[in-house]
């Protein structure tokens, strides 16, 4: 049997990070999810806040939340924000929109922003830097 193969290893010391996406627009979830897998990040998407929220609230490992700021459900990527900093303060957020200062995104904890549309290779070079890879 290969060493590899072995049941006693830890899958964590090979596995990449896991970013959480929450984005209610499918084909931007869509493209920056592929993109973020392409460049080996595992991802885990959800179509707005809630979901997002829902999905911390169920244990799912994260590394990083990534998150639009505009969208439908009871919590908007503000209050998606706010929870992961009350209650995953070592998790780091990063923000994205087309709308909001970043300043308020960095007020509210936010690790960095990227500012829509954004460009592929940047948002790799800030989720890498925001994860200190």
């Amino acid at each position: 049997m290969l060493a590899s193969n072995r049941p006693d290893q830890t899958a964590e010391a090979v596995e990449a990070p896991t970013i959480l996406i929450a984005e209610d627009e499918f084909l931007i979830r869509l493209f920056v999810s592929d993109h973020l897998r392409d460049v080996g990040f595992q991802v885990v998407e959800a179509s707005n806040a809630d979901e997002a929220i829902a999905l911390l609230q169920a244990g799912a490992h994260i590394d990083l939340v990534f998150t639009d700021v505009r969208m439908p459900g009871h919590h908007d990527g503000m209050g998606l924000l706010d929870y992961v900093r009350r209650t995953r303060p070592d998790v780091p957020v990063v923000v994205t929109s087309g709308h909001l200062e970043p300043k308020l995104a960095y007020d509210g904890g936010a690790r960095a922003f990227v500012s829509k549309p954004c460009d592929p290779e940047q948002l790799t070079d800030t989720l890498r830097t925001a994860l200190a890879l």
